[in-house]
């Protein structure tokens, strides 16, 4: 009977960004793109200066970062054999990140991982910080258009069997203005987080993990 009802209960699903938002993993971004750019012959860029741009509202990244149209096979093929191993060397979760994730576990609400980056390193990152379990999925741009198009968000609610007919609620949390209009682009409600990368504030925004549960768990 317990079962029943629990299943008749609408669903709470949080879909989260990886980067800049579970985790903090600039210095081996960073690391990785200056070792493709030294490759080349270009100067190293400053870690900040990676940030801004990954967070930027237009423009090519491989024209910023290589000085490309696109990004050549050979400089993807250095940067992920380089990124495969550096990616776990200075990651780490942001303070309160775990402790939220388990709090919203054990309230039965369904969680999931949508990032720009592919989902092979995400899963080897959230894997070496021990947080993957907590994700039933983890999609990747590698599968999907990139955020801000919904394409990632609209697999993982459907995934979740996401009704909202049947009062389920879906949340995107991130610190990107990608992020937001990704929510707002599969109609479901967005936070923005302020202690991650993004560097403007005209989003209502939260500053520590725990200020989420207040928000799914009302």
């Amino acid at each position: 009977m317990l079962l029943q009802k629990w299943f008749k209960m609408p669903k709470r699903l949080v879909i989260f960004d990886m980067d800049g938002t579970l985790i903090d993993s600039a210095e081996d971004i960073t690391s990785s793109i200056n070792y493709v750019r030294v490759s080349i012959g270009l100067p190293p860029l400053k870690k900040e200066e990676v940030v801004a741009a990954i967070n930027q509202n237009e423009g090519s990244l491989a024209s910023y970062f290589y000085q490309t149209a696109i990004y050549e096979p050979t400089h993807k093929a250095l940067f992920e054999a380089h990124y495969y191993e550096e990616c776990t060397k200075n990651v780490y979760a942001y303070e309160g990140i775990e402790a939220m994730l388990e709090t919203l576990h054990e309230n039965n609400v369904a969680l999931c991982v949508a990032t720009n980056a592919p989902t092979l390193y995400a899963k080897r990152m959230l894997t070496h910080l021990g947080l993957e379990s907590y994700f039933f999925s983890i999609e990747g741009a590698d599968k999907h258009r990139p955020k801000p198009d919904a394409a990632m968000l609209h697999a993982l609610m459907q995934a979740n069997l996401y009704d909202i007919a049947k009062k389920d609620r879906a949340w995107m949390v991130g610190d990107s203005h990608k992020d937001i209009a990704a929510a707002q682009n599969a109609s479901i409600d967005a936070i923005h987080v302020g202690w991650g990368f993004a560097l403007e504030s005209r989003f209502d925004t939260i500053y520590h993990p725990s200020e989420l549960l207040d928000i799914i768990l009302q």
